[in-house]
């Protein structure tokens, strides 16, 4: 048996594998799936963010349709057998109110609502563009199917989820978005220009990482009216959480820049006159892309948590705009969740989402790790 059979056999390699060349894209995406709870984050989170983009289709009814005579009606079972143990197409009974004090429901087996794919409903614009009418899946009226429940106010608690999604996922991926552009600015401008330029920008950020984050929100929402338009109320809070959050990367990314620009390529550029801005843009700052894509995955569960802390307080998204966060405030009292349990719905998906983000994080650190060996278990 020669070295190299022994070098393979002791690597993991296949005789046929080592002699095939592999992408960086291969290479990642061979480490990557080695980790199924990365895998199952990822494929989580795709699910989640798939439901928020098509709410409207994918709703049976709108987010501020309320029905004040099934108020707190509790999920409905999907039958296939009728009560005379008939197999049918998927159902729902007919629900009447038989203790309207304690908001008690009773099936009426004698009323039946087949569940039917592919009906009209409300008008909405698909993808924001295309009007239509047609939803996944509902009842002929006067049924009505409630797959997770209603609140105080008789709205179906699953239509109200997806679309609260919309709001509580982006603020995620914005708020990522402007707060990364300006700590990879920043924090490139420092590490590399130096001198009184770095002493500024670090005092600066300094000042930021000491103030309390939380306290830091509310405080600048305070200043803002508290009737403004959900719309305006939604680009406001993102931009507080990246105004917050943006200092301790610009200090990572500095160190990072400190030390990359010795290398010789920063230095070849600098001989061939590139202005600085376009050294720390184009030769800089890409070679700290693998470190940004994790940190940037595990920070978004930080900003969902921070839009749904402040529409818990009351400081955020205001009714009737759904979010995860304005939903979970009727979960404040210890009535509403012994008798109605459905109202934490939200706070599941909240954890749910937090969890894949992080296992998707911790799936990609590993991936992207430039210390890993090609081929190494």
């Amino acid at each position: 048996m020669g070295a190299t059979d022994v070098t393979l056999r002791d690597t993991g390699i296949a005789e046929g594998e080592a002699s095939a060349p592999r992408s960086p894209g291969q290479i990642f995406w061979r480490h990557f799936r080695r980790s199924q709870a990365a895998v199952a984050g990822g494929v989580v989170l795709i699910l989640f963010y798939g439901a928020a983009l098509f709410a409207p289709f994918l709703a049976p009814y709108s987010f501020e349709e309320q029905n004040r005579f099934d108020t707190w009606h509790p999920p409905m079972r999907i039958h296939v057998r009728n009560a005379d143990g008939e197999w049918k197409r998927p159902f729902v009974y007919e629900s009447e109110m038989v203790d309207p004090m304690r908001r008690k429901y009773a099936e009426v087996t004698t009323g039946e609502y087949p569940v039917r794919l592919l009906v009209k409903g409300v008008p909405y614009k698909l993808l924001w563009l295309i009007p239509t009418d047609i939803h996944l899946f509902g009842v002929e009226e006067p049924g009505r199917v409630y797959l997770l429940g209603t609140d105080q106010l008789g709205r179906d608690v699953f239509s109200r989820l997806l679309f609260g999604g919309r709001i509580s996922l982006s603020v995620g991926l914005f708020g990522i978005l402007i707060t990364y552009s300006l700590g990879l600015l920043f924090g490139g401008i420092a590490g590399y220009v130096g001198g009184l330029t770095d002493n500024i920008l670090m005092r600066v950020s300094e000042i930021m990482m000491s103030v309390p984050a939380l306290y830091l929100i509310l405080a600048l929402r305070a200043a803002f009216p508290a009737d403004l338009r959900s719309d305006v109320m939604y680009l406001i809070i993102i931009l507080i959480l990246s105004l917050v959050l943006w200092a301790s990367l610009a200090r990572i990314i500095r160190g990072m820049v400190l030390s990359l620009k010795e290398n010789e390529y920063v230095t070849a550029a600098e001989a061939l006159g590139l202005s600085s801005m376009r050294i720390i843009t184009r030769h800089i700052l890409p070679n700290t892309m693998s470190f940004v894509i994790v940190a940037a995955t595990i920070s978004i569960p930080g900003y969902i948590l921070g839009e749904v802390a402040l529409s818990f307080l009351g400081a955020g998204i205001q009714e009737p705009i759904p979010s995860w966060g304005n939903m979970l405030q009727q979960a404040q009292s210890i009535s509403v969740l012994t008798q109605y349990r459905w109202v934490l719905a939200p706070g599941m998906l909240i954890f749910f989402t937090v969890l894949a983000f992080n296992f998707l994080g911790d799936g990609l650190r590993d991936a992207l790790d430039p210390k890993r060996v090609e081929g190494g278990k």
